[in-house]
């Protein structure tokens, strides 16, 4: 039988409880010799994340099946090493949808459904399934929102019948809390987690570990007291404070016990080995070099919009000792000629042009792309940012100088990006764009497949649009290399500019961001990491975003 383990959190949202999910997985995964399941919980009734705007929500992280789910499982996938599955994301819409389709199959025999114990009953059968499929050594369950929202009611209350079937000695609770400080006074306040606590166990759930959240370490004297107010033992409060890095965050629990205290919780034995982690730690606490990449894109005020592209470049990073920094660029402002984009660029190692929808900011990633190539500056286009590379080269290689893609001018006269033709009739917007993970043939002796090492690559997808068939031969004529095609050949997935002509001009239909790990990055940002820094060619430079407004803050990708 599987060991559950439910992870919730308190006071206010955005605690880290995906992180924290992700870190105690890494500590069960020892060798990889353990399986584990993660699964989310979500409270909106959505039924999954895909047509939500990236400022409302985050992210949307796409799994191999095609499933697009909660921005954490990029936490679960880099920590752990899992790859998840669609049903591993339960939003409260994918929940009662289910409900329904079965009260409407007749499978109540004319019962009247209700929040309990339907809906709960329903939330435990779809654990149990889970595990009766995978088999798992251990299921973590995270709880998504704030212990006290009405829309996460019929999850917790799941959690605290589940030991019910399956024994108490198979769940552990865990919950992150909230430690402020007030300034005033220079000390942590229990208060609100001592509330928090009670509110919990008032809906019957009695944590067996708090992780107290703090920008502070836990001072004893705040841990006795904290401790004696809502009776949990103190070597069962581990201090969970703000990190330089998020991966760091597995070596901290690990070294306030947290591996001791779920193996007496559980009676399990749980060995660890964090050697390579750590190893790849060092190389971020002690880099070789520093470099800055502009990540230019049109939802840069909220980064968790590009969590996953900011968190392949840290994982490149650090395999190649090389603290990378991020300028973020809208690309609005380029548009609107609020802002040049020679002044936008200044002084950066390399570009990216991430994934997107929609024609705001377009031409200003337009204009970015071409500053690149034409001043050699390493590049990667993701999805959008091949797509919109390609229009580049159209116009201005290929004088095709009114090129566009039907997205944005359905009668542009040089249409080089099109939607599929599978797409065109497509009425409903969830679930239903070329998503997923696809096999893509790669050239012998590109760039491409020497970062690769691969014929044949497995890349994630989310897009409607491709490179238009009708324009290949003009594109591949005038220099643009097709480094990666569909094995039918129909479908550009990877483009790239030959070395001589430039250092590292690369983009990809895909979104290889979703695929990268700590201890194993993503072959195309290894290459652009290691491209900018063979290719810097300023020192000293500030790290900015630049508003129009004239305010600057500087920003590094290893605090995001």
């Amino acid at each position: 039988m599987a060991k559950y383990i439910f992870i919730s959190g308190g006071v206010l949202s955005g605690l880290g409880k995906g992180t924290a999910t992700a870190s105690i997985g890494r500590l069960l995964k020892n060798n990889g010799d353990k399986k584990i399941i993660v699964v989310k919980c979500d409270g909106y009734l959505n039924v999954d994340p895909g047509t939500m705007n990236p400022i409302e929500h985050g992210e949307v992280f796409v799994l191999n099946d095609g499933t697009e789910v909660d921005m954490d499982f990029g936490h679960y996938e880099r920590f752990i090493g899992v790859e998840g599955e669609g049903d591993w994301n339960i939003t409260s819409g994918k929940l009662f949808s289910r409900l329904i389709d079965k009260e409407r199959e007749g499978k109540f025999l004319g019962k009247t459904i209700q929040i309990i114990p339907h809906a709960v009953d329903e939330v435990i059968e779809w654990w149990v399934d889970i595990e009766n499929k995978h088999n798992p050594d251990y299921m973590l369950i995270e709880i998504g929102g704030t212990v006290g929202d009405n829309e996460n009611f019929w999850f917790l209350e799941a959690a605290r019948r589940l030991p019910k079937r399956i024994g108490r000695k198979n769940v552990a609770y865990v919950h992150l809390t909230y430690l402020p400080m007030l300034y005033n006074t220079g000390e942590l306040k229990t208060k609100p987690a001592q509330r928090d606590i009670a509110l919990l166990r008032s809906l019957g759930i009695h944590p067996d570990v708090l992780i107290a959240r703090s920008h502070y370490n836990l001072p004893k004297r705040i841990r006795k007291k904290l401790s004696s107010m809502v009776d949990m033992k103190e070597d069962r409060i581990i201090s969970g404070v703000d990190v330089k890095n998020i991966y760091e965050i597995p070596v901290m629990f690990y070294e306030q016990g947290m591996v001791n205290i779920l193996s007496e919780i559980l009676n399990d034995e749980i060995n660890v080995n964090l050697e390579k982690w750590n190893n790849i730690l060092e190389n971020i606490k002690h880099p070789d070099n520093d470099i800055t990449i502009a990540i230019c894109g049109k939802y840069t005020d909220l980064h968790d919009s590009y969590a996953s592209v900011i968190e392949a470049l840290n994982n490149a990073g650090a395999h190649l000792k090389t603290n990378v920094n991020i300028k973020w660029i809208e690309t609005t402002d380029i548009e609107n000629n609020t802002i040049s984009v020679e002044e936008s660029l200044k002084n950066v190692d390399g570009i990216i042009v991430p994934g997107g929808f929609g024609s705001r900011g377009v031409e200003g990633k337009i204009k970015v792309i071409r500053y690149a190539r034409e001043n050699k500056i390493p590049f990667l286009g993701l999805c959008y940012g091949l797509q919109l590379a390609v229009i580049e080269y159209a116009r201005n290689i290929c004088n095709l100088k009114d090129a566009n893609s039907t997205e944005i001018n359905p009668n542009t006269p040089y249409p080089l990006i099109d939607i599929l033709p599978e797409q065109k009739n497509v009425v409903n917007k969830g679930g239903t764009m070329r998503l997923g993970a696809y096999p893509a043939n790669l050239v012998m002796g590109t760039l491409v497949h020497s970062l690769y090492n691969k014929d044949v690559v497995y890349e994630r997808h989310r897009h409607r649009y491709e490179v238009n068939p009708e324009y290949h031969e003009i594109l591949q004529k005038n220099g643009l290399m097709f480094s990666g095609m569909s094995p039918d050949k129909r479908l550009v997935e990877f483009i790239e500019l030959p070395r001589n002509v430039h250092p590292y001009f690369v983009a990809t239909q895909a979104h290889p961001e979703l695929k990268s790990r700590f201890e194993r990055p993503a072959p195309l940002f290894y290459g652009l990491v290691r491209a900018c820094i063979k290719n810097e060619t300023t020192s000293n430079k500030p790290t900015e975003i630049i508003r129009p407004n004239n305010k600057s803050i500087i920003v590094s990708s290893q605090t995001q």
